[in-house]
């Protein structure tokens, strides 16, 4: 257990917006939704929810067995995806049992909440990143899997062309002879492509990326279980249609291929509607009770079943887990599956607001709203209905905060769940509804190890697409209910229409309320930005400044800067220095204390970070800590070199050194004067240091930093003993001392001078500082770190390397990274990396990206 200091103060601050890459394709999706229930409203104009349910009462067993039986085929075949990608990218990394169970769960759960790809490939990293595998490899998974799918597509489309050409659309009305022509020229291709791959390893590249393809047999085997999951997943509805609606299972199988890319493309979870529509829209059928009922039993089967099947298998391994230690291939497993709780949960909690949703939409059962008005006041019943609403909404938005692993969000939708099935009862006496709650919150109960992340900063914020999703889900309710009451003739009075059986103006009433929470949640994403500001303070907790006076690195005199947290070791002997920006914590170095506490303060520092949802990351460390940090799991990114002169062998003969003995001799004819002014003495020069400081910044034209470099602060400066350059008496130029314990480093942090005073005068400064300093028996003489420097550019670099070994020759008009190396070059320093320690993945540019923000002094939150 470790103690958290938090000397900062938060402040709340707009933040600008993202720009049209984030919004447009969010609203094409959501006008993809509207456009959908629009069409869906028009197809089924002439049908009442009395006659679907007696079409969905009359689907025989034996379709209802096979749909079943054919989702256990869809999903072996994806399971296979995953098998055959692992082998082909990286193998004997994953087991083939641990990558078929990925494979299924995982495309069990994208498939409910919708963004398969996203999903998908998110779930893919956090299972498959405990076997070693990186980034670039799971994403030529997920790609290899892709290829699968698309060229099972082409063969189905080919062979459809050669035995029904007629049926195709768009390709109809063209000559036979050119259809069968087309079909054999696309099914020869993949044969040919598949021939290919059988004369040796292959791989495509595009520019610098590349991506092993598998071998002739793993294509084939993909090819297979490609064709055999669109081809079973279109057969669980096939099966389902009532006879004499669809013609060629071929063309069917097409048709159900473009509804699902359509419904991918919009926001609603899963397609919801614009899957629906598509189908219908394609196949020409129009208010028909039993197509409705065969699509709404394929949902059922389809996308809810796996999604609980899923869930609960992870509840066994839950239970079996928690009874004794697992070892061999089921440790492997279980380890592998852990990651997919979270989601698995999010999806079945939004399914449940959903539910709350869609039966308040629906009219009540005129046998139980009469028994339930005998118990309870009618305006009991009312508020029941509108808290019902609110909790279907509520449910919606904290289903992220679970996908993140949040305890709040835990807490919140287990009360949530709960409170949803008290208040379907009350409101209708949906006895089936509120069981169904029950059970998922038992089962949230029994996964509440998983949400252990305590966020601090907007817990439950939402990103666009995910507040598009919630909306899309409430619009879907809403369309639901104008359909179940579109007989009814609405009038302005309904608003007011209080009765036991007045079912369409609760409808109303609760639809009002949870389109007013979707907005208002709107608004706060639009508007309510947090943003955690640096509040620069002397608030320093006592126990810092005696560790950071033990400790030899000289950075650790950053802590007294005001700007940052601490979070101390149990007996306070050590602490780590942190600032919070976007969704990262970012430490300043190592840990700094005593070497004992070092690593276990590393780890409390990870576990932070994890509590509370964050990304962990420590910026400028140095190589002797880096198996510390690759054992966490973190990456390394090389930010540059840091200059450290040895100074017991520093002297000024010498060819090298003629260039600072020449600037030495001029600054004396110049009547420049060094002087080190002591820590006690420093407040009565400060007004004369500031306005040095002053000068500097506006001959800069820019503004004070922070975090990871020093800035002029009285309260900061007072500390320390101050380099200075004389001229006629007056400061010219000045620069605080950084002592390291035991004479281990000497180093400078705030350097500030008088701009066109003399063209030698920080050459001169730097030569007398380091003399000093050998004279005071220092060991070293830390000159800083030289951005980008000593990066690698070679084919087998990481891309970091490459790309910052461009920036560093090519970005010379935007920042003088040669000069500055060049500069320190002169007094002939020893070079030592430091590096940028997080997470891999995803979030490595999201932590350069909030590391910029903090060190520039604007730090910003994750949407």
């Amino acid at each position: 257990m470790s103690v958290e200091a938090d000397v900062t103060q938060t402040a709340t601050g707009p933040r600008s917006g993202r720009g049209w890459k984030t919004w447009v394709p969010v609203g094409i999706g959501l006008a993809i939704s509207v456009v959908a229930f629009a069409t869906l409203h028009t197809m089924m104009s002439s049908l009442s929810l009395g006659e679907i349910h007696a079409a969905v009462a009359g689907v025989p067993t034996s379709a209802l067995v096979l749909a079943i039986f054919f989702t256990m085929v869809s999903f072996a075949a994806v399971s296979l995806y995953d098998v055959v990608a692992v082998e082909t990218i990286a193998p004997g990394r994953v087991s083939r049992p641990v990558a078929a169970v990925v494979g299924a769960a995982g495309y069990a759960i994208s498939n409910a909440l919708g963004f398969p790809l996203l999903t998908g490939g998110a779930l893919r990293y956090h299972a498959y990143k405990s076997g070693g595998i990186e980034l670039a490899d799971i994403g030529r998974i997920v790609g290899t899997s892709w290829f699968a799918l698309w060229f099972a597509l082409a063969i189905m489309l080919g062979v459809a062309l050669m035995v029904d050409p007629s049926g195709i659309p768009l390709l109809k009305d063209l000559d036979h002879r050119v259809d069968l022509v087309l079909g054999i020229v696309i099914v020869a291709l993949v044969g040919l492509f598949v021939l290919w791959l059988s004369r040796g390893a292959r791989e495509v590249r595009i520019g610098r990326f590349h991506m092993a393809l598998p071998s002739h047999r793993g294509a084939l085997v993909q090819l297979v279980a490609g064709i055999v999951d669109v081809g079973a997943a279109a057969a669980v509805l096939y099966v389902l249609m009532p006879p004499g609606t669809v013609g060629s299972f071929l063309l069917f199988s097409l048709v159900f291929a473009v509804a699902t890319v359509v419904g991918v493309a919009s926001s609603a979870p899963g397609g919801l509607g614009a899957f629906e529509a598509t189908l219908l829209v394609t196949l020409g059928l129009s208010d028909r009770a039993d197509v409705v009922a065969a699509l709404v039993l394929y949902r059922l089967i389809y996308t809810i079943l796996p999604l609980v099947v899923t869930v609960v298998v992870l509840a066994v391994i839950e239970v079996v887990r928690r009874r004794g230690v697992v070892a061999g291939p089921a440790k492997e497993l279980f380890r592998a599956v852990e990651p997919i709780v979270p989601p698995a949960v999010a999806a079945l909690t939004f399914g449940g607001g959903l539910v709350l949703l869609a039966s308040g939409s629906l009219p009540s059962v005129a046998s139980r709203i009469g028994v339930l008005g005998d118990i309870v006041p009618l305006p009991f019943i009312e508020m029941s209905q509108l808290a019902a609403s609110f909790v279907g909404v509520a449910l919606l938005i904290v289903a992220r905060g679970l996908a993140k692993r949040l305890w709040r969000a835990w807490v919140v939708s287990l009360g949530l769940l709960l409170a949803g099935a008290v208040f379907a009862m009350f409101r209708g006496l949906d006895w089936e509804e509120a069981v169904l709650l029950v059970i998922q919150a038992t089962l949230l109960l029994g996964f509440r190890r998983a949400f252990y992340r305590r966020s601090v900063l907007n817990p439950f914020a939402l990103t666009w697409s995910w507040l598009a999703a919630v909306l899309a889900t409430v619009m879907a309710s809403i369309w639901l209910g104008f359909f179940a009451y579109r007989h009814v003739e609405y009038a302005n009075t309904m608003w007011w229409d209080f009765a036991l059986n007045a079912d369409a103006p609760r409808f109303l009433r609760a639809s009002v309320v949870a389109v007013a929470i979707v907005a208002a949640v709107g608004l706060d994403v639009a508007i309510h930005r947090r943003t955690e500001k640096l509040h620069r303070a002397s608030a320093i907790p006592p126990e810092v400044a005696p560790i950071v006076a033990a400790s030899p690195s000289t950075d650790a005199w950053l802590a007294l800067l005001g700007d940052k947290r601490f979070l101390f070791s149990p007996d306070r002997r050590g602490f780590v220095m942190y600032a919070r920006s976007g969704g990262s914590l970012i430490a300043l170095g190592e840990p700094v204390g005593p070497p004992d506490v070092v690593s276990e303060l590393a780890w409390s520092f990870r576990d932070l970070a994890d509590r509370q949802a964050e990304r962990p990351v420590f910026y400028q460390v140095g190589p002797e800590s880096l198996p510390l940090f690759l054992d966490m799991g973190l990456s390394a990114l090389k930010l540059g070199e840091v200059a450290r002169v040895d100074l017991p062998a520093f002297k000024l003969e010498g060819q090298k050194m003629q260039n600072l003995r020449t600037a030495m001799r001029r600054a004396e004819r110049e009547g420049l004067s060094f002087e080190i002014i002591g820590a006690e003495q420093v407040k009565a020069e400060m007004a004369e240091l500031r306005a040095v400081s002053d000068a500097w910044l506006e001959n800069k034209a820019g503004s004070e930093k922070g975090f990871s470099l020093g800035y002029f602060d009285e309260a900061y400066l007072s500390h320390f003993d101050m380099a200075v350059m004389r001229k006629d008496g007056a400061i010219v130029a000045f620069a605080n001392l950084w002592r390291g314990a035991n004479k281990e480093e000497l180093s400078i942090d705030l350097m500030r001078f008088l701009p066109d005073v003399s063209r030698v005068l920080m050459d001169a400064l730097f030569a007398k500082l380091l003399l000093h300093g050998k004279d005071e028996g220092y060991r070293w003489f830390n000159l800083g770190a030289a951005p980008l420097s000593g990066l690698v550019d070679r084919r087998g670099a990481s891309r970091w390397n490459r790309f910052g070994s461009f920036l560093y020759r090519r970005g010379g008009n935007f920042y003088h990274f040669d000069g500055l190396k060049g500069f320190k070059q002169k007094f002939n320093p020893v070079w030592t990396p430091h590096y940028l320690i997080c997470p891999g993945g995803f979030d490595t540019a999201k932590c350069l990206v909030d590391v910029t923000a903090l060190i520039s002094g604007r730090p910003k939150q994750d949407p």
